[in-house]
């Protein structure tokens, strides 16, 4: 993966490992020691992927559209995109997967791109119910369909890892717009489309 461009060219590759050094150092460990020795490097180039989504614009995958479409009008449904964010709140990974569907009005945009743009939220630092709102207004504002619905679901390793400790426990979250939202048989027949209830792994 391509290096991004750092959010804050004020902050040197050197001060971010630094910065790893200095939280070594606060749990306990030595930094120099042979096994950390090349973790400052690790976690700053891990960090660049993780957070990869900073430097991406979704709107951008989203502006090529296609109108030849025969006059296609129903839903349109792509489910179990997986991904993998992280909380901003306690910087531990949430990993899941989301369900877009949308009602076309004239134009669709090919899949891959929603799946890109569900990578382009999800990798920065996140809260799900921003996520979810985030992704539902990107599809709105670029293809300005009949209705946009997106649910998602998230394992927080925030609450598995610490605190609670409670694992098992899944988050869904979901924003409904547009006939998804005005319309229950509309939104019925998208959950029914995606059955979160129903395990398919």
């Amino acid at each position: 993966m391509a290096d991004p461009t750092p959010r804050d060219p004020d902050v040197t590759r050197e001060q971010a490992e630094d910065a790893v050094r200095t939280l070594l150092r606060w749990a306990g460990d030595d930094p120099r020691r042979e096994g950390l020795l090349d973790t400052p490097k690790r976690v700053v180039k891990a960090y660049r992927e993780w957070f990869s989504g900073y430097a991406l614009d979704a709107d951008e995958y989203l502006a090529r559209t296609f109108e030849e479409v025969e006059g296609y009008d129903e839903m349109i449904v792509l489910r179990d995109i997986d991904y993998e964010s992280h909380c901003e709140h306690h910087m531990a990974p949430i990993i899941g997967r989301v369900h877009v569907g949308y009602l076309p009005a004239g134009k669709v945009v090919g899949i891959s791109k929603l799946a890109r743009v569900v990578d382009a939220y999800a990798r920065r630092f996140q809260v799900q119910e921003k996520m979810t709102a985030q992704i539902a207004g990107c599809i709105q504002r670029a293809l300005a369909p009949l209705g946009v619905a997106v649910v998602v679901e998230g394992a927080h390793e925030c609450m598995t890892t610490r605190g609670v400790h409670k694992r098992g426990v899944s988050m869904v979250t979901s924003t409904m717009l547009g006939s998804f939202r005005e319309d229950a048989r509309t939104r019925a027949e998208f959950l029914q489309f995606i059955d979160v209830a129903s395990p398919r792994r």
